[in-house]
């Protein structure tokens, strides 16, 4: 913020200049201790919250990080647009001060700090591995949420694009605002009802219907039947995340799950933007111009239907068809079978 107020917009205004690299070395680094937020947050419902109700804790979290998510998706857009990025700057820190302030009043009742193996060095893979590769299917799980989160990468790349196609900037921003509000449903639906005793198999199947919807959601050019899918999995995301983070939390002992969670979320964010890079040009310069021509159309017609963003959607129907057969194998795995056993017989971790 200082150094935006500070040095003259035209620093920020290309692509060149040192301000706009610095500010936005500055961001990734927010990006990188947001990550240990993400870790720290889910290691203290394990701290705080008896294993019967860490999946009811787990979906409360959801709905706290849904809230945040709908409010920045509107008030965010609207006050960069009306106030500019000075006082978006302001508000944004002074916000964050106003969180470590009632941070500092937050007591939690860890009189000594538990380590695993002695006093850990700053960064140890092979003790995280070492925890990870103790529990039997785990490394299965991670491997299974790194394969979504390539899957997933593919949405990220080319949503945005698709949805520009159907409405107006202003539109598309109003329309993420509103069905942002899926992750509160679902985190309220996970902090009523909780997962049941199996987690993991709530997990998978929460990913069977994300596929499913990943399918069906631009079959046609209709930004209804795009908007309901996005609230849809929007709704069913925070299910999913609470079931791995419940299963995570009791089959993980306590003082090692820092290191796995750091560990497992290093490897599978990292595949998102991978598959996010390699997508975009397959798109535009293979499948869009396929689709658009005589044989393309002739082709996929009575599939994708008629419209000018019909490559991306086959590529979301491609994606959407590989990650329902990827769960629907999961299910049907030894390592899936062998992790709910693990689950079932594990300690509560403390």
């Amino acid at each position: 913020m200082v150094l935006f107020l500070l040095l003259p917009r035209s620093e920020f205004a290309t692509i060149e200049s040192v301000g706009f690299w610095t500010v936005g070395v500055l961001v990734l680094i927010g990006a990188v201790v947001e990550s240990a937020r993400g870790i720290a947050l889910s290691t203290t419902v394990t701290l705080l919250v008896p294993v019967d109700g860490r999946d009811k804790a787990n979906g409360r979290v959801g709905l706290v990080n849904g809230l945040s998510f709908a409010v920045t998706s509107v008030f965010s857009g609207l006050s960069v647009g009306r106030l500019g990025m000075a006082w978006t700057f302001v508000i944004a820190v002074a916000l964050t001060l106003v969180s470590l302030l009632h941070l500092w009043t937050v007591r939690i009742p860890e009189p000594e700090i538990v380590h695993a193996d002695g006093v850990p060095k700053p960064v140890d893979f092979g003790a995280a591995w070492a925890a990870i590769i103790a529990v039997p299917g785990l490394v299965a799980l991670i491997v299974f949420s790194t394969f979504n989160n390539l899957l997933g990468g593919v949405f990220t790349a080319l949503m945005d694009p698709y949805g520009l196609t159907l409405v107006s900037v202003e539109a598309w921003g109003l329309i993420w605002g509103a069905v942002s509000f899926g992750f509160m449903i679902g985190g309220v639906w996970v902090a009523r009802f909780g997962l049941g005793t199996r987690p993991l198999r709530a997990l998978l199947l929460a990913n069977v219907l994300m596929w499913m919807i990943g399918v069906f959601f631009t079959l046609r050019e209709n930004i209804w039947l795009t908007g309901v899918g996005i609230l849809l999995w929007m709704t069913i995301m925070p299910i999913a995340e609470a079931a791995e983070q419940t299963v995570l939390q009791r089959v993980v002992p306590y003082e090692k799950q820092g290191r796995v969670f750091g560990l497992a979320m290093a490897v599978e964010l990292a595949a998102s933007p991978i598959s996010a890079f390699l997508v975009g040009p397959l798109a535009q310069f293979v499948l869009i111009p396929y689709l658009n021509s005589a044989e393309g159309k002739a082709a996929w017609t009575w599939l994708l239907g008629d419209g000018q963003a019909r490559g991306i959607a086959a590529v979301f129907v491609l994606v959407g068809v590989i990650g329902l057969a990827a769960t629907l194998l999961a299910l049907a795995s030894r390592p899936y079978r062998t992790l709910t056993a693990a689950y079932a017989d594990a300690p509560a971790a403390s």
